[in-house]
C-alpha cells in the first residue's frame, strides 16, 4: 500500500504546485489536455499494458462519449452530469457485447478487429449529421450541476486533477491487488494463467469494459470543456496517438501513462511552426522507443536504476 500512497502523494504535490507558479490561460489550457490524455492512457495501458490486449480503436470510445455529452444536452435538454453518466454506461455496455468476439481474437487479428470498430464508430459520427453535425462537429453546452456552471481555467484544472489522482490511485491499487497480477499473467501467457485457475475470458472484458468506460468519461468532460464535439475525437489518428502515449511512456507503468501522455501531448505544440515536423517526431519517437527501450521510458529508466547502469 505504500506505494500507491507515494505515487499518488508526489502526483497530488505536483498538481498542486503548478497553479502557485501563475500559469497563463494557454499554460493552464495544456495542463488540461495533459490530463484528460493521462487518464484515458491510464485506462488503455490497463488493457494493452497490462494484460496485454491491443485497442487501435480506443478514440472510438472517446467518441462516444463526446458525442453522448453533445447530443442528449444540446437535442434533448438532458443534465450534463446525467449525459455524462448515460454515455458511460451505454460505452460500457457497448464494450461488454463486443468484448467477448473481439478478445477471442489475439495478434494482429485482434489489432484489425479494434481498428474496425473505431473506424465504425467514426464513420457513424460524420453521418449521422442531424444530430452530430457530421464533420463540422457541434457545439456543447457548459457543465454545470443545476445552477452551478464550471467555467475558468483554474477550476476545469480542479476538476481533471482531482479525477486524475482518483484514476492513478485506483489503477494504482488495482495493479497491485491480486486482480492486477491476473492481469500481468494474462499478458505473460494465457494458457499458464486458465492453469492457474484464472477466468481468462471474464478478466479480459472486465478490463475492456474498463477502459472503455474510463475514455467515455473523459470524451464528455474534454467536450463539456472545449465546448464543442468533432467527429476527429474518435479518428484513427487519435487512437494512434494514445497507444504511442503507452507504448512511449511505459507499458505495464501507471506513471509511464502519465509522462507518455505530457510529452506526446506537449510535443506537438512545440513542433506548432515546423511544417510536417509532428508526424516525423511522433514517429521517429515510437521507432527509437522500440529499438532502444521497447518497454518504455519510465521501466527502462527504472530498470537501470535497480540495475545500477544510471
Amino acid at each position: 500500500m505504500r506505494k500507491p500512497v507515494v505515487g499518488v502523494g508526489l502526483l497530488a504535490a505536483g498538481l498542486a504546485i503548478f497553479p502557485l507558479l501563475s500559469p497563463s490561460a494557454f499554460a493552464y489550457d495544456l495542463a488540461i489536455r495533459v490530463i484528460i490524455n493521462a487518464i484515458v492512457v491510464v485506462g488503455l495501458n490497463l488493457l494493452f499494458g497490462y494484460t496485454g490486449q491491443i485497442s487501435l480503436g480506443h478514440a472510438g470510445f472517446i467518441g462516444l462519449g463526446t458525442y453522448a455529452s453533445a447530443v442528449l444536452t444540446t437535442h434533448f435538454s438532458w443534465p450534463p452530469v446525467a449525459a455524462l453518466l448515460a454515455g458511460a454506461v451505454g460505452t460500457g455496455f457497448l464494450a461488454f457485447v463486443i468484448a467477448r468476439p473481439i478478445l477471442s481474437l489475439r495478434g494482429h487479428h485482434l489489432a484489425m478487429a479494434t481498428l474496425g470498430m473505431g473506424i465504425i464508430i467514426a464513420i457513424v459520427l460524420n453521418n449521422e449529421m442531424q444530430y452530430t453535425g457530421g464533420s463540422d462537429g457541434m457545439p456543447v453546452p457548459a457543465f454545470g450541476i443545476g445552477s452551478l456552471i464550471l467555467s475558468g481555467d483554474r477550476n476545469w484544472y480542479g476538476l481533471v486533477s482531482l479525477l486524475v489522482l482518483i484514476v492513478v490511485w485506483g489503477a494504482t491499487n488495482l495493479v497491485n491487488s491480486p486482480a492486477g497480477r491476473a492481469l500481468q499473467a494474462i499478458h505473460g501467457s494465457e494458457v499458464a494463467a486458465r492453469v492457474a485457475g484464472i477466468d481468462v475470458t471474464g478478466v479480459k472484458i472486465k478490463v475492456f469494459v474498463l477502459s472503455a468506460v474510463v475514455a467515455s468519461v473523459m470524451g464528455s468532460v474534454e467536450a463539456h470543456y472545449l465546448e464543442f464535439a468533432t467527429p476527429s475525437s474518435a479518428g484513427f489518428v487519435r487512437s494512434i496517438i494514445l497507444m504511442t502515449m503507452v507504448i512511449v511512456g511505459g507499458m505495464a507503468s501507471v506513471a509511464g501513462s502519465l509522462v507518455g501522455a505530457a510529452l506526446l501531448t506537449l510535443l506537438p505544440q512545440a513542433l506548432s511552426q515546423v511544417e510536417g515536423g509532428e508526424t516525423i517526431v511522433f514517429g521517429s519517437i515510437l521507432i527509437l522507443t522500440m529499438i532502444f527501450m521497447p518497454s518504455g521510458l519510465i521501466p527502462t529508466i527504472r530498470d537501470r536504476l535497480v540495475g545500477g547502469r544510471l
